[in-house]
């Protein structure tokens, strides 16, 4: 899930870029300016209370933003976040929010600050006073807000630079150019959260070749089972000499087995944003085992990324690697590559029923070059950024 702060001095253009935001990215628009004028408008008693405070540039007390807030914060199932303008103003505010969005098992992803020169501002205002009718545009009533913004709302930014969500954007040039420097910023940021990505495919789809670059691209650690099992069968270890039969097959492991190598490399870990395994979960039961595991890091799976490619295209590449110097020894046998691909369509496409009951399965062509597939699959993330929660 995406919750923005957009935060700024009057006049900075936070309106403009809000309408941008909200199409881009699919958000719920909570502007504390439009529901208090709307409200003054309606007459209601907490328009009333606020509408002499508003005319005077000044801010609505904590109780009447609250009130208004809880009434207009319900969260719309198709909005993929929330956009937060004019709101929080005070570090009280900050605290406040935190609440709201802990209701909503959710918090904020990033407070934009639009930077502007004073005199830019109000240049800007006095000129909007021309055509807007707002009785807080004139100059006295927009020197008084900003003496308020510098006095009150300045303070915000260090409560966020604290929890490093701050983002200070130049608030000048055109539009556009604004527009671009805050998708950039948001790009970067989803990139920095924790994200859980299950890469899914048939033998021979680039599944390991893709999580490798995509583990580097996003800071994810990189969780191979057949990686790591072919380790303990070169290390000699007992593991190794348990699963040695069953690879060598292109079977599935046993689960405890997989269990304890994915479980050591999670814990070798701690300091992760995330993690993308490649050939686990193979089977509905290991799709469990692994919500289990990540439960106790108080995560879950964020996005299970099925990689379409088709039969014969998977035979292809095999037959290929089984030529090369990264060859595994079932890559050599085309009856053991047989049992793999059936292995796959008969027990492990089952697994992406289980994600799509969760709302979490999407899939991208496999059929391509590797640059190609590998745009494929940024985008997928970067869109699932925008919808997880934190």
């Amino acid at each position: 899930m995406l919750n923005i702060a957009l935060f700024g001095p009057p006049g900075a253009g936070k309106g403009t870029q809000s309408k941008l935001l909200l199409e881009k990215y699919n958000l719920t628009y909570i502007s504390t300016g439009d529901i208090l004028r709307r409200e003054i408008a309606e007459g209601s008693i907490l328009g009333m209370k606020a509408k002499n405070i508003i005319e005077k540039g000044g801010l609505a007390d904590d109780e009447i933003i609250v009130q208004l807030i809880e009434q207009n914060i319900t969260r719309d199932e198709k909005a993929k976040g929330i956009l937060f303008d004019g709101f929080p103003r005070t570090v009280v505010q900050a605290y406040i929010l935190d609440g709201l969005l802990l209701r909503l098992n959710t918090s904020l992803s990033a407070m934009l600050s639009l930077e502007v020169p004073r005199e830019e501002l109000i240049t800007r205002m006095i000129e909007r006073s021309k055509t807007s009718g707002r009785s807080d545009d004139n100059f006295e009533v927009i020197q008084y807000r900003l003496e308020e913004y510098e006095n009150k709302t300045k303070p915000v930014a260090d409560f966020y630079k604290a929890k490093n969500v701050y983002f200070p954007i130049d608030g000048t040039g055109t539009i556009e150019g604004i527009f671009e420097k805050l998708k950039e910023t948001i790009t970067s940021t989803l990139r920095k959260q924790w994200i859980n990505v299950v890469l899914y495919g048939p033998p021979g789809s680039g599944k390991g070749t893709q999580a490798q670059k995509l583990a580097e691209k996003y800071n994810l650690v990189y969780i191979s089972t057949g990686k790591l099992l072919r380790d303990e069968i070169r290390q000699g270890t007992e593991i190794g000499k348990a699963v040695e039969q069953y690879m060598l097959k292109g079977e599935i492991v046993p689960d405890e087995i997989a269990i304890n190598v994915i479980e050591h490399k999670i814990k070798l870990h701690p300091e992760a944003n995330g993690f993308i395994f490649k050939g686990f979960p193979r089977t509905i039961v290991q799709a469990y085992i692994l919500d289990g595991l990540l439960l106790k890091l108080n995560q879950t799976v964020s996005v299970a990324i099925g990689i379409e490619t088709s039969t014969l295209e998977c035979f292809k590449r095999l037959s290929l690697r089984g030529k090369s110097h990264y060859k595994r020894p079932y890559d050599e046998n085309m009856e053991l590559i047989i049992n793999r691909l059936d292995e796959f369509f008969t027990r492990t496409q089952i697994v992406s029923d289980y994600y799509k009951k969760l709302k979490k399965f999407t899939y991208v062509d496999g059929h391509g070059s590797e640059e190609d597939i590998f745009q494929r699959l940024v985008d997928r993330i970067d869109e699932t950024l925008t919808t997880t929660g934190r």
